[in-house]
């Protein structure tokens, strides 16, 4: 389970966005029902406003939409309901700061290039992630490593 780097969401290939759907329907029917996502690598979200999570998910289904893909209003309910339907979708680079950094797209990338590598990303959907964040994106790859603790 992992929230993609925000801006990462037009980018991401149909397996991995529909996926990301799925789990945000996941993550907030945990949090509704156990008060957290219970999952190492999204237990974040907890550390931010509901706000922040649903305008990551409104993003997401914005995209599946443009593509022309299914999203069910159930589970943008299910998503919204954890602010008790009380929330403001915000500019997405406003949400998740200081975790949507720098750092966390490199991994968010590696993780794509390993799925690449074992082959469940096609060579035209790595090319483009390349393209656009590997070959445009400058990263200082001894800061975003610093102080990685595991």
């Amino acid at each position: 389970m992992r929230i993609w780097h925000k801006e990462l969401i037009p980018y991401l290939p149909r397996e991995q966005l529909i996926a990301q759907w799925r789990e945000l329907s996941a993550i907030a029917s945990n949090i509704k029902t156990k008060g957290t996502p219970n999952h190492i690598l999204v237990n974040k979200v907890m550390n931010y406003p509901f706000n922040d999570f649903i305008t990551y998910a409104a993003a997401v289904r914005q995209e599946m939409t443009y593509r022309g893909y299914r999203t069910m209003d159930s589970v943008w309910k299910k998503i919204t309901s954890i602010a008790n339907d009380d929330y403001n979708i915000m500019p997405l680079d406003e949400i998740f700061n200081g975790w949507h950094n720098d750092r966390y797209l490199l991994q968010c990338i590696l993780n794509l290039e390993e799925k690449y590598d074992c082959g469940g990303i096609n060579q035209k959907d790595w090319d483009r992630i390349k393209r656009v964040f590997i070959d445009h994106l400058e990263i200082d790859l001894d800061s975003v490593w610093d102080g990685l603790v595991c």
